[in-house]
């Protein structure tokens, strides 16, 4: 059973930094994406970054420069270090993981994590 454990998160002010991670267990993939999504209630689900099993990231336009994906190939953990926070990046955060073959900043994944909450005050 694959799954997902997502820590970090939390409030911050505006221009401070977050670091969120994603440890995902029970999974067999040899090629693999993972990444993170975020949402607010009442609006659309948004692609943030994500990475692959051979280290190549993607990022949204809005956090390129600010935020940086990354994955720790002897804990297999994938971490989303977030600089420069701005209150509009207050969201939900989710981490997912599918096998893939090239990787995209999604917004469905095969599995997901329960989410974990970032509050940007200004």
């Amino acid at each position: 059973q694959v799954q997902l454990a997502e820590s970090g998160g939390g409030s911050v002010q505006a221009g401070g930094s977050l670091s969120l991670s994603c440890a995902a267990s029970g999974h067999t993939y040899t090629k693999w994406c993972i990444g993170w999504h975020r949402q607010n209630p009442g609006t659309e689900r948004e692609g943030v970054a994500a990475i692959d099993s051979d280290g190549q990231a993607v990022y949204t336009d809005s956090v390129k420069g600010r935020f940086t994906i990354s994955k720790d190939n002897g804990t297999k953990i994938v971490r989303l270090q977030m600089n420069n926070l701005k209150p509009e990046d207050t969201a939900m955060y989710t981490c997912g993981i599918e096998p893939c073959t090239w990787v995209v900043a999604g917004t469905s994944w095969a599995h997901r994590g329960r989410g974990i909450q970032v509050t940007v005050s200004s």
